[in-house]
């Protein structure tokens, strides 16, 4: 599994995160594993404000593109949020909320794609 290969919605979500800053993203490709969706996006911030800047700027590029989301889970200034896209679901989290949780873990049966840090280089809309 490679970025290319994933569903527009999800690379205009990994860069939307990217975009924020976010760190340690990761597609988990739930296909065949019975889940209730097809992926997770996962990523951590540093800050309850950077999770709200990431989660808005991942609504924000979705909707430009014509995808809406159901549900919302988290309030602002909390350490996690999740967005659910219907088949696929973001979690946004604080470092500590994520090794709480450890999604990964609890996946680790599903296909994992680690999306690398961008560089210096990186500018906001480049092809990811």
């Amino acid at each position: 599994m490679n970025l290319d290969s994933l569903p527009n919605a999800i690379r205009w979500t990994v860069e939307a995160a990217q975009n924020k800053k976010a760190t340690a993203v990761t597609v988990l490709s739930l296909a065949g594993l019975g889940a209730f969706v097809e992926y997770f996006v996962i990523c951590s911030a540093e800050s309850a404000r950077q999770i709200d800047a990431i989660g808005d700027e991942i609504e924000g590029l979705l909707h430009t593109h014509g995808v809406r989301f159901p549900h919302r889970e988290g309030r602002a200034g909390t350490e996690w949020l999740l967005l659910d896209y219907g088949n696929f679901i973001v979690h946004v989290f604080s470092e500590k909320m994520r090794l709480f949780y450890d999604i990964e873990r609890l996946w680790r049966s599903a296909k994992r794609f680690d999306i690398s840090e961008p560089g210096p280089s990186h500018a906001s809309g480049a092809a990811l």
